[in-house]
């Protein structure tokens, strides 16, 4: 065993053992990651055609008379038809209602990620014009361009994290990079019905100079050319332009490239609450970069742009970007010296900061205007923000780190599954709305977990019969969650080496049978997540996350379904997990005096 392999597991060891494990990381993602805009059913169904079922499943299958012995069969190494159509049946469902492209833009949740350029660290990682191609590629429809002036080539401005040691990229190049994988969409639009092409948005951070901000002009009108949103969809005289709460529906908007652009207020007081917030847990800073992101503070506030030019704002057609300096945007609920069509552009912790108090008021100005939240400052590791109570207040763009498959973006993947990107928010978060998604009832979820086929192994020197999976399972919601916590998980499987002296069936670590049933009860709402991990329950030793799947619970098909699991960098594997989805009202018995 090499140097390296030895202290990687001996990193792993912890002989205190925990109780939880950090399970909020994942790998990093990559072009072949799958995104949401790559997950639709009829896809899911063909990928499953690749899948294996176990003998042990099989059996299971046939001794629970979910199938008879011959449809499962059970002494057969080949599909037979009802498992072959057991497996094209989809886990998930996303209601035609949700995929409306009808409405107006402010009525959708949109994918989007931030600070899209970065590779990894945010004080001294790299930054590619090719991230930009993995984020769009794998379900992001906005992403943020932070365009800066480049002192080496004037007419060339530059995409990087200012005043950092993160290396640049041309702007135009990551132009050139969006204009390719929109090309590319377009193509397979026209070829294939059941694609449809959605716009992109570019979220522009602007740090450019008067020449600089021309620039940035000149290049997307010659780049993106006629992809570029560049005058209403409208003509003159139509309400979208004579009001600030009317907006272009999503279906009238088509496949384009907008932006985003920042608008300035005119108040010095106007900047990023974010940047005074303190690290907790993960986010513990070092003394080096606690100084590196005071001294990029700094550097920010003796740099001001002095405003954005005519010719950039007219970009911002249908969003104008905007900090706020108080809290006129939601209450009374009309932004004081606001633009037309602005965006609320706000750090998870500047808006948390109003929350719960203010939800429903905020949730009121997010029916008719858009909002940005972006993580905070501290999360210079590229930690995420959460993004649920945040979509719980209808706000449309939670901007992710897009750098690793984490739970915030595997949630992120499971809300717009089967989707193109925009996924249309609960009635209750639309206009006419009263902003309380939360309906006063309660709802039960029953999981019943029967077993897995082909979990993958991990590292590559790791034997099979090694593994102790078991699955552990989140529900993540906006609402109560009956229980001390949120997860339940099975027991760790364990294959008996020595079968002789085990009775019943014994499949491999691989292929575990686990049969059994996990439950919750939540206040109802249309935001429950569900997240499915597979775990080995290794001991002495970190357990470590081998596969994971997260599905929306008003997208669930009920009954028994094969899930497919992507590993913890997003890509799919041939592991699958057969389970059993029940969703029940739940009826409190009445309080007597």
């Amino acid at each position: 065993m090499s140097d390296i392999r030895l202290s990687q597991k001996l990193a792993r060891l912890n002989p205190f053992k925990p109780g939880e494990d950090d399970e909020d990381q994942g790998g990093d993602i990559g072009v072949d990651s799958v995104g949401s805009r790559n997950r639709s059913t009829r896809k899911a169904q063909l990928d499953k055609q690749q899948l294996r079922v176990s003998k042990s499943l099989r059996s299971f299958l046939a001794k629970n008379k979910i199938l008879s012995e011959v449809d499962a069969g059970v002494d057969l190494d080949e599909w037979t038809p009802a498992l072959r159509n057991m497996l094209s049946k989809s886990h998930f469902d996303v209601p035609e209602s949700l995929l409306d492209r009808s409405r107006p833009l402010p009525e959708y949740y949109i994918s989007s990620s931030h600070n899209t350029y970065l590779m990894a660290h945010q004080l001294y990682g790299s930054s590619s014009a090719a991230a930009y191609e993995t984020a769009l590629k794998t379900g992001s429809r906005c992403v943020e361009i932070d365009a800066w002036d480049n002192s080496a080539e004037p007419d060339e401005p530059k995409v990087t994290h200012g005043f950092t040691l993160v290396s640049h990229i041309p702007f135009r190049a990551v132009c050139e990079t969006i204009r390719d994988v929109f090309d590319q969409e377009a193509a397979l639009a026209a070829e294939d019905a059941g694609f449809t092409a959605a716009p992109i948005l570019l979220s522009l951070e602007n740090h450019c100079k008067d020449h600089g901000q021309r620039r940035l002009v000149e290049i997307m009108r010659e780049v993106f050319g006629h992809r570029l949103l560049s005058e209403p969809i409208r003509q003159k005289g139509h309400r979208e332009q004579e009001f600030d709460d009317v907006h272009v529906s999503l279906a009238d908007l088509g496949a384009c490239i907008a932006v985003i652009v920042e608008y300035d207020l005119g108040d010095d007081e106007a900047g990023d609450e974010s940047d005074s917030d303190s690290p907790t847990g993960d986010e513990q800073e070092t003394a080096e970069a606690k100084d590196a992101r005071k001294e990029y503070k700094v550097n920010k506030e003796e740099t001001s742009t002095g405003g954005v030019i005519p010719e950039l704002a007219d970009l911002g057609v249908y969003a104008q970007s905007v900090k706020p300096v108080d809290n006129s945007w939601y209450s009374p609920g009309t932004l004081a010296k606001g633009p037309h069509h602005h965006l609320i552009n706000v750090s998870e912790s500047g808006l948390s900061s109003h929350l719960p108090a203010e939800a429903i008021p905020i949730a009121a100005h997010n029916a008719r205007h858009l909002m940005r939240v972006y993580p905070k400052g501290t999360r210079i590791s590229s930690s995420n923000l959460k993004p649920l109570k945040f979509w719980g207040i209808g706000a449309q763009i939670c901007a992710l780190n897009w750098q690793t498959f984490g739970t915030s973006n595997q949630l992120n993947d499971a809300l717009f599954s089967g989707s193109e990107g925009y996924i249309l928010k609960p009635a209750a978060l639309r206009e006419g709305g009263d902003g309380n998604i939360f309906t006063g009832g309660k709802k039960r979820l029953r999981l019943r977990v029967a077993g897995a086929t082909d979990i993958p192994i991990g590292e590559e020197d790791r034997q099979p019969d090694s593994l102790r999976p078991y699955l552990t399972c989140n529900l993540y919601s906006p609402g109560g969650i009956e229980g001390d916590t949120h997860k339940r998980k099975t027991s760790a499987y364990r294959h008996h080496k020595l079968g002789i002296l085990h009775s019943g069936d014994n499949p491999p670590a691989t292929e575990p049978i686990w049969d059994e049933s996990l439950e919750w009860t939540y206040d109802d709402n249309e935001l429950v997540f569900l997240r499915m991990l597979i775990k080995s329950d290794d001991s002495w030793a970190m357990n470590p996350m081998i596969a994971v799947a997260a599905i929306r619970l008003v997208y669930v098909a009920p009954g028994w379904s094969f899930i497919r699991m992507l590993d913890m960098k997003g890509r799919e594997t041939k592991c699958s997990i057969l389970v059993h989805f029940e969703i029940e009202d739940v009826f409190l018995r009445a309080e007597h005096d």
